[in-house]
């Protein structure tokens, strides 16, 4: 098991250039909490409050969270709670108006370099069900489902497909990131994770 890291600030800090899209991926502000709970509050029925965000960002040593920006607008948002050497994805939502462009892919790309990078080797996540998106993204990372939680979504009750992606830093892991961010990258060359 990897050590506990002693602080995921260096983690968090880094940001993500834009890809060419005028998109990027950048650590998750406090100026950006207003507008990501305008998008909570469109995409989850039990939307996480101001001060739920606020506090996941006073705990740098086990949390990482990034936004997706475009100029000045906030387009989604991801968190990656760390326990030792396993993550769990604890919330990723993109505003409705922004689906269907990669980036509910590249905010994964980033909690997955990030993790790596703090000593992650296994990640896991709820999902709906019903939710069959998502489930075809979450496989495209490697994630298998690995159990259901009954009734865990309190809404309407509804089952929660358990999903883990193992091994994350393994090459054959490291080389299916490689071919999801090159569809992001204009030219390949270009690593948007550069400094």
């Amino acid at each position: 098991m990897a050590a506990e890291p002693r602080s995921m600030q260096h983690v968090s800090d880094r940001s993500s250039r834009s890809d060419g899209s005028g998109v990027s991926i950048v650590a998750m502000r406090r100026r950006h909490l207003r507008a990501i709970t305008v998008i909570e509050k469109e995409v989850n029925p039990h939307p996480w409050s101001m001060n739920l965000f606020s506090g996941e960002l006073r705990m740098p040593a086990s949390r990482i969270w990034f936004t997706a920006i475009e100029g000045n607008d906030v387009l989604g948002f991801s968190g990656l709670m760390v326990t030792h050497d396993e993550g769990h994805i604890t919330n990723i939502a993109v505003h409705p108006d922004h689906h269907r462009r990669g980036i509910g892919s590249r905010l994964l790309l980033a909690l997955f370099n990030a993790g790596v990078e703090a000593g992650v080797m296994d990640v896991t996540l709820e999902v709906r069900a019903s939710n069959g998106p998502a489930q075809a993204l979450y496989s495209a990372f490697g994630f298998a489902p690995g159990g259901i939680r009954k009734g865990y979504y309190q809404d309407n009750s509804e089952d929660a497909i358990v999903m883990w992606a193992n091994c994350i830093g393994s090459g054959a892991e490291v080389d299916r990131r490689a071919v999801i961010r090159d569809r992001f990258v204009p030219d390949p060359k270009v690593d948007p994770d550069a400094r």
